[in-house]
C-alpha cells in the first residue's frame, strides 16, 4: 500500500466518526437526533432536488461537494447548536483547529481541495456556497416544522431567532425563503414557536 492510499484510507476512517456526531435537530419521527453524516447527506439530496430554485445558476456538483464537506470539521470540533450564543464565541477557532488537524491527513493537493471547499462554504461568497448555505439553514427549519417545533421548544428559541438564522436563504434561494417564511408563520400560529 502506498503512503498516499494509506493516508486517504485513514482520513476516510476518521470521516466515519461523522456518524457519531449528533446534532440538536431531530429526525422527523422524533425518535432521535440526526447525525452530522445524515444532515450532510440530506443537504446533498436537497441540492439535487431543489437546484432549480438556486439564485445565480450555481454548479450543482460543486454545491454537493460543499455540503458533503461543510461539517467534516465537527468530527473534532463538535456540533454547535445554531442558537447557542456561548458556543458561537469559540466556534470559529475550534473549527479552524479541527480543519487543520483533519485535512492535513490527506495528500497535499487533496488537503488543499478539501480545505478550500470548507472555506468556500464558510465564506458564503460564491453562488454555490450561498445556495449550500441556504440549504443548510432550510433543512433544520423543515425538520423543526415536521416535529412541531421540537428543537425550538427544547432550546427556548423564538421566532426572531429563527428569522435571523433563516436570513441567508434569501441570498442563495429567494424562492425557498418564501417557503421558510410560510413555515415559520405557520409554526407560530400552531403554537410550536414562540414569538418572543
Amino acid at each position: 500500500m502506498t503512503e498516499r492510499l494509506k493516508s486517504q484510507l485513514e482520513f476516510l476512517a476518521v470521516c466515519d466518526d461523522m456518524k457519531k456526531i449528533y446534532r440538536r435537530t431531530m429526525l422527523s419521527d422524533v425518535s432521535r437526533a440526526e447525525t452530522d453524516a445524515e444532515h450532510s447527506w440530506h443537504l446533498a439530496v436537497m441540492a439535487m432536488t431543489l437546484g432549480e430554485y438556486a439564485e445565480g445558476s450555481p454548479d450543482m456538483e460543486r454545491v454537493i461537494r460543499l455540503v458533503l464537506v461543510h461539517d467534516l470539521v465537527e468530527i473534532y470540533a463538535g456540533d454547535t447548536f445554531a442558537y447557542d450564543t456561548e458556543g458561537a464565541k469559540t466556534k470559529e477557532a475550534r473549527e479552524t483547529a479541527a480543519a487543520d488537524k483533519l485535512f492535513s491527513m490527506l495528500p497535499p493537493e487533496q488537503e488543499k481541495e478539501f480545505r478550500s471547499l470548507w472555506e468556500e462554504f464558510e465564506s458564503g461568497k460564491t453562488s454555490e456556497a450561498a445556495f449550500a448555505g441556504a440549504l443548510d439553514r432550510l433543512q433544520p427549519l423543515i425538520n423543526n416544522f415536521r416535529t412541531e417545533g421540537y428543537t425550538w421548544k427544547d432550546g427556548s428559541v423564538t421566532a426572531d431567532m429563527v428569522y435571523r438564522r433563516a436570513a441567508p436563504i434569501k441570498i442563495g434561494a429567494p424562492r425557498l425563503y418564501e417557503v421558510a417564511d410560510a413555515l415559520i408563520k405557520e409554526s407560530i400560529n400552531r403554537g410550536w414557536l414562540r414569538e418572543k
